[in-house]
């Protein structure tokens, strides 16, 4: 029979009475208090982890983790229970019931090392509920709660409890360039969230807690009568361990590695360099200075825009003549093809457009008013529509497309957007209605992967499985944090976080968008800080600069090569243990306070660690080295770890960075 306690007794708590790992009785204990407050309490197990749930006096209840006797995260549950709710004992867990709402915090895990419980419930059409975690905790001997994880951002914070949101739907969208929106986080107390897909989720965020609301409206699937709010939280030892939990678990792992070439030697691209429109000796000039200045190549990629129009998939015949002679002119220098693709098609693009629409390719809106309209940067308002990438036939046709591109000798493609904002609102598609609408991201991507380890796209969501570069999303010209070159290793390592470790980075020196400027010495620096990242992209040519710049990009793209068999030893380690490529330093100490906030350091494996200068005129910068025994990569002098370097020199031509003395090429 069911034990219930109602607010007539007013606290208690149980305790699990275990023999070795098996729990044989439980034992209810009931005390009155004056202050109205019920507290139960959870014993795991087979670990230190207790967890509390209270309730306050205005009927919300909290859930504290407990490790050690301290507190280590608080979680507030929305107040929707009432003044007459019930505490119910289920196996393994609690049920809480009121005001028609059930929720169920079960443990779901239970080791030594790793403890793990979901939260869950269902919700009827019209609620808002609410859950309150509190990122101000200060467990560790007084100290702050650092986070990682959450969404990308055009202005990405590092550590990212900085960020700020108010009402913010979180899929993968245009808005802050929140290509990859991943419903991770997790702190350096060793905790994480993990919010399950179908959860109709809205953050809020400032600097005290960080706000889970699910609620039934646009941009979600809104149509259905009952929905979920679930989510689990998992507690490990620090935040390292918690990580590679959190990527078996919810995250996953690469099954295989992208192409080796594109991380051995540098990508090169039509795109800053000549923005758009582009011909045939466009891009046979390009190839011929990269060579003609002794650069190496993975491939070279065809930007925007070669098309007879948007979303033909056809070379337009005035620019590009004979397709097939320039990919075997391309070849023959050295180069294998790729070419920039869009899920658009623009409504002057005919016949492409009228037989997508006439054959249901398109997305359609629920909203009769929208139709198939929306709109992209390169189309007018209500000008374009979006593929189906959910309709298998849709698939089959775009497909199809492109393999005839491959047969003009195309290698690879570069594919573009996938975010869920570039279709119509309110999209009528078919598929899993709860995972709508960043299941049309996700169907997106799987299908590009389709094409092979050479392709690239810049958007994810639940695809941390495929073996595929993944994109920063478009970088300004610019010194600073908001999306300039202080934004480049916070992304790197929020991508990293997220489970996307093979991180493809923007355009050495950025996009050069509007009136923006490429300075010598901000194109050396973008180097200088991408080269132990795991691919390296040109488009501005060093030598649009001067010789001196084509010289110290020589160099710096052979080192990059250098370290590419190491780079590709951690790509297999990711696959086999899920560890990330470039981790933040904390990931050699996840106890060190210094380490744990540090936002413009990173590392490459556990063996390198990059510090490079990101601030203009700068020629010297302050160096934090975490636990270790480092070798200066500029020089022979030898440092240990757990301190900082003051005032390192480091003028233009110089990138500081440092080796364990451990470390062999293998």
């Amino acid at each position: 029979m069911a034990l219930k306690v109602t607010r007539k007794c007013l606290v208690y708590s149980v305790l699990a009475v275990i023999v070795g790992a098996a729990v044989i009785a439980t034992a209810l204990v009931l005390i009155l208090r004056d202050d109205e407050e019920i507290m139960k309490s959870y014993k795991f197990a087979n670990s230190d982890l207790v967890i509390q749930l209270q309730e306050q006096p205005d009927h919300r209840y909290v859930i504290s983790l407990i490790r050690d006797g301290t507190t280590i995260q608080r979680v507030t549950l929305d107040h929707d229970f009432t003044d007459d709710s019930e505490i119910e004992s289920i196996p393994r867990g609690l049920l809480l019931e009121g005001n028609a709402q059930r929720l169920e915090i079960k443990d779901i895990e239970d080791t030594a090392e790793f403890s793990m419980i979901s939260i869950s419930r269902t919700l009827r059409r019209g609620q808002i509920i609410s859950d309150i975690v509190h990122t101000d905790e200060q467990p560790q001997g007084g100290r702050p709660l650092q986070w990682y994880g959450g969404p990308e951002q055009m202005d990405q914070f590092y550590p990212v409890q900085r960020l700020r949101f108010e009402d913010y739907a979180y899929i993968p969208k245009e808005l802050h360039s929140s290509a990859i929106v991943e419903r991770y986080w997790v702190n350096s107390a060793g905790v994480f969230f993990y919010v399950e897909k179908e959860v109709p989720l809205f953050i809020d965020q400032d600097e005290e807690t960080l706000r889970l609301t699910a609620k039934k409206e646009l941009p979600y699937y809104t149509y259905d009568d009952t929905f979920v709010f679930n989510y689990r939280i998992g507690v490990a030892k620090n935040v390292k361990e918690a990580h590679l939990k959190a990527v078996d678990k919810v995250l996953n792992k690469p099954v295989d590695i992208p192409d080796a070439r594109m991380v051995r030697h540098p990508i090169w691209s039509t795109w800053v360099r000549y923005k758009k429109p582009i011909s045939q000796q466009t891009v046979l000039d390009y190839a011929k200075e990269i060579n003609d200045y002794g650069f190496k190549n993975a491939q070279l990629d065809i930007d925007d825009y070669w098309e007879n129009c948007y979303g033909s998939l056809i070379f337009n015949p005035i620019t590009f003549p004979n397709v097939t002679e320039l990919t075997e002119q391309l070849k023959e220098m050295g180069f294998r093809v790729t070419l920039w693709v869009h899920p658009f098609i623009n409504k002057n693009c005919q016949p492409w457009y009228t037989e997508a629409m006439t054959k249901g390719f398109l997305v359609k809106s629920h909203n009769e008013s929208i139709g198939y309209n929306t709109k992209w940067w390169n189309s007018d308002e209500n000008e374009a529509s979006y593929i189906n990438f959910i309709n298998p036939a849709a698939v089959d046709w775009f497909r199809q497309r492109l393999a005839e591109l491959r047969d003009q000798g195309i290698d690879s493609f570069k594919f573009d957007a996938g975010e869920t904002s570039w279709a119509p609102a309110d999209p009528d598609v078919e598929g899993p209605k709860a995972l709508l609408p960043a299941s049309m991201t996700t169907s997106f991507v799987r299908m590009c992967a389709e094409f092979g380890p050479m392709i690239e796209v810049r958007t994810g969501w639940a695809t941390q499985d495929l073996p595929v570069f993944v994109r920063m999303l478009d970088f300004d010209t610019r010194w600073g944090k908001n999306n300039g070159l202080q934004s480049l290793i916070p992304t790197l390592l929020q991508m990293n976080l997220n489970g996307y470790p093979f991180v493809l980075p923007d355009m050495i020196g950025g996009n050069m968008y509007g009136n923006d400027i490429l300075t010598k010495e901000l194109f050396i620096r973008w180097l200088q800080a991408n080269t132990f990242m795991p691919s390296m992209q040109f488009s501005k040519a060093p030598w649009d600069i001067d010789l001196e710049t084509v010289a110290i990009a020589k160099r710096f793209t052979l080192l990059h090569e250098e370290f590419s068999d190491y780079i590709l030893q951690r790509m297999r380690l990711t696959v086999a243990e899920g560890i990330p490529v470039n981790p933040p330093i904390w990931w050699l100490d996840p106890e060190d306070e210094e380490a744990l906030k540090c936002d413009d350091e990173y590392l490459l494996g556990e063996d390198i660690l990059v510090a490079p200068v990101l601030t203009e005129f700068a020629n010297k910068r302050d160096v934090y080295l975490p636990k270790g025994t480092w070798r200066d990569g500029n020089s022979t002098q030898v440092y240990e770890g757990g301190r900082w370097l003051r005032d390192y020199s480091a003028p233009m031509d110089t990138l500081p960075y440092f080796v364990k003395t451990t470390f062999q090429m293998r």
